[in-house]
């Protein structure tokens, strides 16, 4: 498997470290990073089922970025690690405009990342009805104020996750198949773009947001399938 890769150039490169740095200020762990036809998606997750009781549902965040070569690869490693080699890469090139490709190696792979066995679909997406970017920040930011309203400090981390479990896994009022964590994780990640309108996409039990700025993915537990 190719290990290295080539993001166009410094500005690829930052985009990269904010969005793993916003994305690990929500869950510092793993991204899964798939190269393939010269272009790389990012994947992070921000709510995933923790056990075969947990019924939060996945939401996982995506950034895709042009690279100057064409590596082939799945790989899931740290993004902690990631964001080091990151570091670097941008310690050594310049600063002018024709700076050029950023060469960087994949991080040592882990293997126990259970999010990143669920894949969500290439095709077959079908456009709805577009959200309002104003609504996903309003229920982002009522959440987050439920949360910590009832999440004291010092509480035991299966308290922690029941709470968010039961907050960020309501549907969303006019978006009933659209959970609040995918508000918040548009929020978090920095993909709301002010007053652009947030492009809904469905496949099965599939729902993605989209915007300029990078896209929300979430898979939604079977029972919870419109009919």
């Amino acid at each position: 498997m190719t290990e290295s890769f080539s993001l166009v150039d410094r500005y690829a490169l930052g985009d990269l470290q904010t969005y793993l740095a916003r994305a690990g200020r929500v869950e510092d762990g793993s991204v899964r990073l798939i190269a393939a036809g010269g272009v790389l998606a990012a994947y992070t997750a921000i709510f995933y089922p923790r056990g075969i009781l947990d019924e939060s549902p996945t939401v996982l965040g995506l950034r895709t970025f042009a690279l100057a070569d064409a590596p082939i690869f799945d790989a899931v490693v740290p993004a902690r690690s990631l964001l080091e080699r990151l570091a670097r890469a941008e310690a050594t090139i310049g600063t002018g405009e024709d700076a050029g490709p950023v060469p960087l190696s994949l991080p040592h792979q882990v293997s126990t990342v259970t999010w990143a066995g669920i894949s969500p679909p290439k095709s077959g997406w079908h456009g709805q009805e577009p959200a309002d970017a104003a609504l996903l920040e309003s229920v982002a930011k009522a959440g987050i104020d439920e949360v910590a309203a009832a999440v004291p400090s010092g509480v035991g981390e299966q308290i922690v996750q029941r709470v968010r479990t039961e907050v960020w896994g309501r549907p969303i009022e006019g978006l009933e198949h659209v959970p609040a964590g995918a508000a918040f994780a548009a929020l978090s990640l920095g993909f709301l773009a002010g007053g652009e309108p947030v492009q809904v996409f469905e496949t099965g039990p599939w729902t993605r947001l989209s915007t300029s700025r990078g896209h929300v993915l979430v898979r939604r537990k079977p029972w919870t399938l419109r009919s």
